[in-house]
């Protein structure tokens, strides 16, 4: 069994300005998302963690540098947020406006249908997520790891260990910066326990 306290990281100015899609733009984060990553290190100081990792883009480090109390962030390539084409740096009614085909084969189909035109497909962010959470379900075996990703990789990943249609990935709420918590099981079974939890 592995505890794994999973973060999607503080507010951005991406976040702010009309929730704009980031993908893999490398933004900071606000006064705001620093102050969310500490009100999570506050709440998980009597939680003793393995380890802390963190996708490698700026705002996912430094909500897990801060939330996980200064302890050493590993940065792993496969936690980073879905790569979304065309759609960076857009609110999504701007793209839709520009290209409405395009969100329809998305909404649709994200397994298969590459975000934005020329990003990934959910199929495969999730092989690369999931490739991730076995690794550490060997390495952190019986303990506790902090991990913070991005609201994309995040939701997908989610909705697909729990047997949703990935295509409902958008009807999980992950809010900036508050503690959602699932274990996975000796087989990789995950159970959510907490999501967007105050502790």
């Amino acid at each position: 069994m592995l505890n794994v306290y999973f973060l999607r990281h503080g507010q951005t100015p991406y976040n702010a300005d009309s929730n704009r899609y980031c993908g893999r733009t490398d933004a900071p984060l606000t006064e705001k998302g620093i102050r969310q990553a500490m009100e999570v290190r506050d709440q998980l100081k009597n939680i003793l963690l393995d380890a802390v990792y963190a996708s490698p883009l700026q705002r996912a480090c430094e909500t897990a540098r801060i939330a996980g109390g200064d302890k050493e962030v590993r940065r792993d390539d496969r936690l980073i947020e879905v790569d979304f084409g065309e759609w960076e740096g857009k609110t999504r009614e701007e793209f839709v406006a520009e290209n409405p085909d395009l969100w329809h084969q998305w909404d649709l189909d994200p397994m298969h249908a590459r975000a934005g035109g020329t990003g990934e497909t959910a199929g495969e962010v999730i092989l690369r997520v999931d490739e991730f959470f076995m690794e550490m379900l060997q390495r952190h075996a019986g303990g506790n790891i902090l991990v913070a990703a991005h609201n994309g990789v995040n939701r997908i990943y989610l909705a697909w260990k729990l047997g949703m249609p990935v295509k409902n990935y958008r009807r999980i709420v992950q809010e900036n910066s508050s503690i959602t918590l699932f274990s996975l099981d000796d087989v990789g079974e995950l159970t959510l326990q907490l999501l967007n939890a105050r502790l």
